[in-house]
């Protein structure tokens, strides 16, 4: 069975970053593999049109360039906020305000932002809202381990269920 829309497609792969020689930021093994429902915008666009059309067993090695993967790096997405942001009923939590700590945080619409902290001062703190990979051209080196049609569920939920069927 063949990669294409409403597949339920699993994978191993190693992530490299700037060259195929480049850092490992990420490798996923066989014991828990990538798995994910094909073409609901769930994964990069250019890692799906990259892996289309193969099936179980088929090795895949491609480059993302960063201009097609998470862009670059924005000084507008380095931001101050107001210390009193981080309040959690009344107080600061310094341990969570720690330089280099990822802050799960939301915009004024509601949409999730993983935000790092670069500094931390008595009224501000700067952090960095740029995806991890902003500037980086990506390299994927990996396999194909199972496609299979997705249930309705699936297909209803826009998403993979796991083993337990969520």
């Amino acid at each position: 069975m063949m990669i294409d829309k409403q597949k339920v497609v699993s994978v191993t792969y190693q992530l490299n970053v700037n060259d195929y020689e480049g850092e490992v930021v990420e490798t996923v093994n066989k014991d828990k593999p990538l798995t994910f429902l094909y073409g609901v915008g769930n994964m990069l666009e250019k890692f799906e049109e990259n892996i289309k059309g193969l099936q179980e067993g088929d090795q895949f090695d491609f480059k993302i360039p960063s201009d097609e993967a998470y862009g670059q790096a924005s000084q507008d997405a380095i931001v101050d906020l107001p210390l009193n942001v981080f309040e959690i009923e009344g107080e600061i939590d310094y341990d969570l305000l720690k330089v280099g700590n990822y802050i799960p945080m939301q915009d004024q619409q509601g949409n999730r932002l993983d935000g790092i902290v670069l500094e931390v001062g008595d009224e501000q703190v700067k952090m960095d809202f740029n995806h991890p990979l902003a500037g980086d051209d990506l390299f994927f080196k990996g396999e194909v381990l199972e496609v299979r049609d997705a249930s309705q569920d699936e297909i209803n939920q826009g998403h993979a269920n796991n083993a337990e069927g969520i």
